[in-house]
Order: structure tokens, then C-alpha cells, then sequence
């Protein structure tokens, strides 16, 4: 602190208004290291050294203010023992490290009981730091209390590990420091180690219980910082005198282990950096809206077809892998010295071990582990044998054998991925484990998979920048094989009838399994999603010796892993011409029993609420009539009103009839809206203005007509929550159903749909607008399919696009990815003729362009970087004269 903001400081004393002045100097100063430290990151500093910049800048103001509210402002040239006082930093920021906009976790430490002056020096202090919009932590203690606290209150006895002495009396603080850490080192660590996991295990259920989320919480998230402060801290709690606790890092971890400890910390340590300046504020999830920033301020760049954000957000995840097999490792070795009466952890782990009959494996404790380091060496396949024997026995793997596992990676070779026996495990896991799900993860985590099958590797920690995928592509992977697994079992009856029967009628249950493994090893190859992963399925399933008809099935199902999902979603599945198309890709039952129960495991593994009992009606109506048509039945088209007789009865008298329900199945969060009526040009159009208008999210959309005139519109709807609709208000949903019946019958006109608010979450994605046109999909019209950002009301200005150029919506299907929608019309023109004029079609396509590219203003506030949305896995259908996009933003 220099000579001269101290005098500044005490020239204000005689001044009016001591507070605010004395907060006013210290801000411009404050923020003057702050910026200077913004600077030198932005510059490539590394993420710890800036953490640090940050707790010296923060030192610098507490030591200044103190040395000013003790000796300035509130003297005490020679205090009582009682009114003697120190300021100690705790948690964190006691460790030296902060972030921009972290808490001060602060302690005013006295000899005893308080006294008007102690009382009145943190009051001052505290209100100061308050005026600077300093988020402050503090307590006020006696010794005694402190330490009292300390022996009961885990968390109070983390934040005292790291306390570090700022300003006040040195007695004191020292008299403290010395029993505390006395107190600790002859206290048991044992409790405080399991405090300390039991913590981190209800921290990962809040943030989530996987480390893959691709909005992670890189503070408390699985994999995160305070996973790593988790360590600290039970170094610390075993030699509480040595800095940091490095003399028990250095014991418990190997120097390579050390070197990844530390390269994560600094990464993690610099994401979170950018990411509190990105935000302006404490913010700790990495969220899509900061994503493509961190990125950019981070210095990451695209690469082929990967942009800059992916990339990053790779990175992030392959360091949080790294953080999860540190915490493994460290567990490991706490465990092997249980026996050591230095450490006092020969209970840690009950029980005794037990042999399994399997040569260098053993159960410890529960636990699957290996009897010795050269387990691996002598034989490498036991690398996998491990895994099988774990599922077979239902036992966690030892974290003495996952760390056995991580450091004998250098083990896989060509050799042993060509192996029999290897791949005769892997097989074992995938379709005949009890829970694949579990063990390929723990086997992912290791990165023995990603050894193993160098396909995987390249998809370890991938993530794809949309709002549709809620998991990396790994872990979307291994939760799709668990799926499947749960199907299998019958576990899922009730949300998947249809899959629950025909998966046991599968001839090939491991061609399943193992089709399911690889069904996304091509996202972000050159050739496209689809084609670059049965090239990189046909390599793994040769180099693991899968026999000849085998890999066609695996190839078959990776190729068109998408086709069912695409035809069912965004083609009239009541159209003759669909069920034989689809018909024609799949070939013979078997691989249609197998394509469903993938597409299925598939779809659901996406995220939470993704499958709804709407796209499993449509999966399994295409699904029956395809099987019928394989039977030898004449595909011949649906009554598509005869579910619904009695509305069109009621139609018929009224003008209009529309009811509601909220969709079937435990599965579904959808209201399903049905309306018939006579069929009148911009009748489609009027319905989704006015479910726009009603803050109606169309999920879902079918229309059909019949040979008389009448259509029927079935709308699959939410509120702006996610939820049925009308579920928490139902006088909404009633009014919304009068609204269609008026508008059907053209009692009221109908306003165009406003455009919405803006929103930083979907401004952030720069969705590339595709108007795709096939004319030999349907027989008896022309299908248009278009896919651009999604928001309210687009829906209704595309199908009003559509009526302004005389075209008739025979059949309307509408799907959405995240922030993509994609929406496909069976269009005829008036006299109900397919469109064959190019020169029509072409001026379709230029006005639904100008309705995709019209977008929300940018949100007010701070900036926001857009990075290209990933489509890889949109559509299988290829477009006529496909939108052109301007430059991508990387």
C-alpha cells in the first residue's frame, strides 16, 4: 500500500462525510488494480497467478482500511489485552486465490469477550466494504469460540484451515494459528475426510450428477474447483502446518498426477476468471449466453468444422475428467496407508478381502481391486477383464485399481485392441452387463475407452452448441446404452411399450449395443455426422474381429440412426408415400425392430423431458404400418379424422369445434389441442397467431384434411415454463380454446404475431435458416420444410407466408431442437394440385427466407458474442436450393 493513498486516507478524517469519502478513494483505487489485472489476463496470464493478483488487490484494500479505522480514525495508542483485535482472510480467499467477484471471507479474531472498540472498528469496516458493493463473509470470534467451533463444525473447520493472518494484533492471531493447528493434527482426520465427501457428493446431486452437463457449474459442478479445494483441504486437514498442504499432495499424488492437479486448477482457475468479468457479476455456470465470450476472451479458435466454442468447452470437460480421476487417486492412496498409525485410517474401509477366483483381482472391502501393480503389466487384457468381473459381481472398482487403471493406459496397444479376448469383453459389458451404463462410464473416466476404441477418444468431452443436447456426446452415449439396458429389463414399460416388446425380439442383441456405441462417432467429421460415423463404426467393428454380417447391421444402424426420428417428426406418416420411403431405407423387420429401440434409447438420452409420448405415438404408428406393409399389406392412407369423430360431428353443426387434453403418458408435458373445421385459405395460419398471441409454445403439429373439406389441427402445446399448458391456469387454456373456435369460424380477425422480447440465451446461437423443398415426397403434394431459430410465432408467420402465395397447408409437421425449429408443409395450390412451377417455389423459398432471417433485436446490456449452433444431427433430408449463410462466426 503506498505512502500516498494512506495520506489521502487520513486527510479525510477531519473532513465531513467520513464513510462515503473514505469508500470513494478506496474505490478509485480498488479499481484501478482491478483493471491492471483484467489487463495481464486478458494478456494470457495464467489462471492462478491472476487469482492471486486478485486476493493481493483485495489485501492491499482490507490492510489499508484497517490501518486507517484502527489508527486514524478509531486510535487505541496502548489497548487492554480485551480490546486487542486481528483480521484473519478464511476459505479462499485465505488461500490467497479470488475471483473478480468472490466473496471476502473475513474474521475479526479477539483475545475474549467484545468491547465497544472492537465492535466499532468491524462495524466501520464492514459498512465500508458494504459501500464499495463488496460482497463480504464475516464473522467476529473469540479464540475460543473459534476453536470451539472448529472441533464440532466441519465447515467451520475448513474455512480456519486456510486462515491467513491481514492486519491487528500478531499475538493473537499467532496464539490462535498455533492451537488450532495443534488441534487439528492430533484430532482424527477420519471424520473430517468423510465430512468432506459426503459434502461433495450433495454438491454434485445439486449441480448435477454428472461432470458431462453442457452448462456446467465450474464452481461446484462434478469436476470443478471445489472438487479440487476438496483436496486441499484433506491435505491440509493431515499436515495443517504445510503451505497449501503440498508436503501431503506430494505423498498422496504421483508427480504426473501432481503436474494434471495443477494444470487443472490453473485452467479452471482462468475459465472462471473470464467468465465473473464476462458476466460482470459472481457468476458460476458456464452457460450458453457466456460460452462463445469465455471462449473468445480465452483465445480458442475454430478448427474445420468445430468452432472456437466447442473446442473450449471440450477442453473444459476433458479437464473436468481429469479432476474426477485425481479425487480416485487421492482416495486410493489415503486407503493403501490406512495401515500407517500416522494417518489412523485402518477403518476407513471395513471388511476383509476376499478372493473371486480371478487371477490378480480381488474384492476389498466391497470394492473390486487388484492384488498388486503388475496385475496389468502380466497380462493387459485384465484391463477390461476388471470391468466385466465388477458388473458380474455388482461391485464399485476399488479406487487403488481405477488408479492402477489410469497409469496403465500405455498398455493399450494395437495388440491388445485386436485381442479376442478384449473385445469378447467389451462385448460382455455392453450387451449382457447388469449395468453398462455404470461400468462403461467408470472404464470412460479412466480413459480406458477412449484407449481402447480410438473412435470414442475423439468424442470424449465433445460437446455440441445447441440447446438441444443436454449431455457431451459421450456421456449422451453411455446414457442411451443404459436406456437400452433398462428397456431391456422392462423397466421402462410403461413410457415405451412398443420398445419393451420388440427388443427381445432382436436376433443381435451386441450388434444393438455396439451400433448404440458408435451411433455418434461421426459428429465433427468432414463427410457429415451420418456418413463419417459408419466409415468410423466398419474401422472399430474390423479391428475388433466382429464377423462380416454383423458389421453391415452396426454400419446399417449408424448410417441411418436418424431416419426414423426424421420421418416420423417431419413427414405425413399417414402418407402412403412416406410408409413406403421409409420402408425402402430399412430393408426387413429385423432391422426395424432394431431402429426403433435405438431411436428411442437415443432420443430419450438427450435430456430430460426430450421424449414425450407425442413422438412415441408417431414412432410407433410409422413403425406399425411399415411392419404391416413387410407383412404383405397394401400401405394405403389413414383416416386421419377417425380418432377424433365426434369434434368433426360437432364441427359440422357449429362451424368449429376444438377440446383439449393433456397428453397420455408419464412421459409427456405437453396440453394436445385438437380443432376441426371447414378448410379456408389461412386457416392454419389464423390458429397459430392466435396460440402465439396466447403465449402458446407449439411443440408438436399435425393438420389433415379430409376428402370433404374438413381439417383437423392437432397442436401439442406448453407455456413459457415448459409445462402443459392451462395446467396451472385452466381459464387460460379455456379462453384459448374459444379464441381457435372464433378464429376457425373467422368471427374475429386474427393480428399478426409480435416479435418477442430479446433474449441473451438465444441470441448467443447464430442458426443457419435451411429451406429445403422435396417435390417427390408425397404423391399428391409438394413437402417444405424449413429450419431456422425458433420463437414465438414463427410458426404462424411461416404458415402465413405460405397462404399469401395461395398455397393450401394439406399437413403441417412441427419439430423443435432447442433453438431450432423445424417445421415441414405438405403444400398443394387452390385446386389442390401438387406445385411443379420452379418459378413458384422459387419465390416461396425467397419469402420464407426473409421470415427466418427477421429476428429480435439484440438484448440491452452487455454484448453478446454468437458462435454458429450445431446441426449435425437435424435432418437426413436433402434440401432443393439449400439457404446460403453468411459468414460463420467461429
Amino acid at each position: 500500500m503506498t505512502d500516498t493513498l494512506d495520506a489521502r486516507l487520513d486527510a479525510i478524517v477531519s473532513g465531513p462525510g467520513v464513510r462515503p469519502a473514505v469508500a470513494a478513494v478506496l474505490k478509485a483505487h480498488h479499481d484501478a488494480a482491478r483493471e491492471r489485472i483484467a489487463a495481464k489476463l486478458a494478456n494470457g496470464l495464467p489462471g492462478v497467478e491472476v487469482a492471486r493478483l486478485y486476493a493481493a488487490a483485495a489485501d492491499d484494500l482490507l490492510t489499508a482500511l484497517w490501518r486507517f479505522t484502527t489508527e486514524t480514525l478509531y486510535p487505541s495508542h496502548n489497548p487492554t489485552e480485551a480490546e486487542k483485535l486481528s483480521l484473519l482472510a478464511v476459505g479462499g480467499y485465505g488461500r490467497g486465490v479470488l475471483a473478480p467477484f468472490s466473496d471476502l471471507d473475513l474474521v475479526f479474531l479477539r483475545p475474549w469477550k467484545t468491547t465497544a472498540r472492537t465492535e466499532t472498528v468491524a462495524e466501520f469496516m464492514l459498512y465500508v466494504l458494504w459501500d464499495l458493493g463488496l460482497k463480504v463473509g464475516s464473522s467476529a470470534r473469540s479464540v475460543e469460540e473459534a476453536l470451539s467451533l472448529a472441533r464440532t463444525d466441519m465447515t467451520i473447520r475448513t474455512a480456519l484451515l486456510e486462515a491467513r493472518p491481514l492486519a491487528g494484533d500478531a499475538q493473537v492471531t499467532e496464539n490462535f494459528l498455533w492451537r488450532f493447528r495443534g488441534m487439528v493434527t492430533n484430532a482424527d482426520p477420519r471424520p473430517f475426510i468423510a465430512a468432506k465427501m459426503e459434502e461433495r457428493d450433495a454438491r454434485h446431486q445439486k449441480a448435477g450428477a454428472t461432470r458431462y452437463r453442457v452448462e456446467p457449474n465450474i464452481k461446484d459442478g462434478k469436476g470443478g474447483l471445489r472438487d479440487l479445494n476438496t483436496l486441499f483441504w484433506i491435505a491440509r486437514s493431515l499436515a495443517p502446518e504445510s503451505p497449501l498442504g503440498a508436503k501431503v499432495l506430494d505423498e498422496l499424488l504421483t508427480a504426473r498426477e501432481r503436474r494434471t492437479f495443477e494444470e487443472a486448477f490453473d485452467f479452471l482457475w482462468r475459465v472462471r476468471c473470464h467468465l465473473h468479468l464476462a458476466a460482470g457479476r459472481a457468476e458460476e455456470k458456464l452457460t450458453f449466453d457466456l460460452q462463445p465470450e469465455v471462449a473468445r476472451r480465452m483465445g480458442w479458435r475454430g478448427r474445420g468444422d468445430e468452432p472456437a466454442v466447442e473446442r473450449f468447452m471440450r477442453r473444459y470437460f476433458l479437464v473436468a475428467r481429469d479432476v474426477g480421476a485425481l479425487t480416485r487417486a487421492m482416495s486410493a492412496t489415503l486407503e493403501a496407508r490406512h495401515q500407517k498409525k500416522t494417518l489412523s485410517l485402518s477403518r476407513l474401509i471395513p471388511g476383509r478381502k476376499r478372493d473371486l477366483g480371478v487371477p490378480g483381482l480381488v474384492e476389498d472391502g466391497g470394492r473390486l481391486s487388484i492384488t498388486g501393480p503388475e496385475v496389468f503389466a502380466e497380462d493387459p487384457v485384465r484391463l477390461l477383464t476388471l470391468f466385466v468381473t465388477a458388473d458380474q459381481h455388482d461391485l464399485d472398482v476399488h479406487p487403488h485399481a481405477f488408479s492402477a487403471v489410469t497409469r496403465s493406459l500405455s498398455l493399450v496397444t494395437p495388440r491388445l485392441r485386436r485381442d479376442p479376448r478384449a473385445t469378447a469383453a467389451l462385448l460382455h459389458v455392453l450387451a449382457h452387463g447388469q449395468r453398462p451404463y455404470r461400468v462403461l462410464t467408470i472404464m470412460n473416466e479412466a480413459g480406458l475407452l477412449g484407449r481402447f476404441l480410438p473412435e470414442w477418444g475423439r468424442i470424449v468431452g465433445q460437446t455440441q452448441f445447441n440447446m438441444y443436447h443436454a449431455y457431451t456426446v459421450d456421456e449422451h452415449t453411455l446414457q442411451a446404452i443404459g436406456i437400452l439396458n433398462d428397456i431391456q429389463r422392462g423397466k421402462l414399460k410403461d413410457d415405451h411399450p412398443l420398445a419393451t416388446e420388440v427388443i427381445h425380439l432382436i436376433a443381435d442383441p451386441e450388434a444393438l449395443m455396439l451400433a448404440m456405441l458408435l451411433h455418434d462417432v461421426g459428429k465433427g467429421g468432414e463427410r457429415g455426422q451420418l456418413e463419417e460415423g459408419a466409415i468410423a463404426a466398419r474401422r472399430a467393428c474390423e479391428r475388433l474381429g466382429i464377423d462380416t454380417r454383423r458389421i453391415e447391421i452396426v454400419v446399417w444402424l449408424v448410417r441411418h440412426h436418424l431416419a426414423l426420428s426424421d420421418y416420423a417428426q417431419k413427414r405425413d406418416i399417414s402418407d402412403p408415400a412416406t410408409v413406403r420411403a421409409f420402408a425402402e431405407i430399412v430393408g426387413d423387420p429385423e432391422r426395424l425392430r432394431m431402429l426403433l429401440v435405438l431411436t428411442v434409447a437415443d432420443i430419450r438420452a438427450v435430456g430430460p423431458g426430450v421424449f414425450n409420448s407425442w413422438k412415441g405415438q408417431l414412432m410407433r404408428t410409422l413403425y406399425s404400418r411399415v411392419e404391416a406393409l413387410f407383412r404383405g399389406e397394401t400401405a394405403v392412407g389413414a383416416d386421419p379424422l377417425a380418432d377424433h369423430a365426434d369434434l368433426v360431428a360437432r364441427a359440422a353443426v357449429s362451424g368449429a369445434a376444438a377440446e383439449a387434453r393433456e397428453g397420455p403418458g408419464r412421459v409427456e408435458a405437453t396440453t394436445e389441442i385438437a380443432l376441426a373445421a371447414r378448410d379456408r385459405p389461412g386457416l392454419f395460419a389464423d390458429l397459430t397467431a392466435v396460440l402465439a398471441a396466447a403465449g402458446a409454445d407449439v411443440a408438436g403439429a399435425r393438420v389433415a384434411t379430409a376428402a370433404d373439406g374438413t381439417v383437423l389441427d392437432v397442436f401439442q402445446v406448453q407455456d413459457g415454463a415448459d409445462r402443459p399448458y392451462g395446467r396451472d391456469e385452466p381459464r387460460r387454456l379455456t379462453s384459448l380454446i374459444a379464441a381457435l373456435e372464433a378464429a376457425a369460424r373467422g368471427e374475429t380477425p386474427v393480428a399478426p404475431p409480435a416479435m418477442p422480447a430479446p433474449s441473451p440465451r438465444r441470441a448467443v446461437f447464430d442458426v443457419r435458416p435451411v429451406v429445403m423443398i422435396d417435390a417427390a415426397a408425397s404423391e399428391s403434394a409438394t413437402v417444405i420444410e424449413v429450419s431456422g431459430a425458433d420463437r414465438p410465432g414463427l410458426l404462424a408467420e411461416l404458415s402465413r407466408t405460405l397462404s399469401d402465395h395461395d398455397l393450401s397447408i394439406r399437413s403441417a409437421h412441427v419439430a423443435g431442437f432447442g433453438e431450432r425449429a423445424v417445421d415441414s408443409f405438405y403444400v398443394t395450390d387452390r385446386k389442390g394440385r401438387k406445385i411443379t412451377s420452379d418459378a413458384v417455389l422459387d419465390a416461396v423459398q425467397v419469402a420464407l427466407e426473409a421470415v427466418l432471417d427477421r429476428a429480435p433485436e439484440p438484448p440491452k446490456g452487455r454484448p453478446i458474442t454468437a458462435a454458429r449452433a450445431s446441426a449435425r444431427d437435424v435432418s437426413d433430408l436433402r434440401p432443393r436450393n439449400p439457404v446460403s449463410p453468411g459468414p460463420e462466426p467461429r
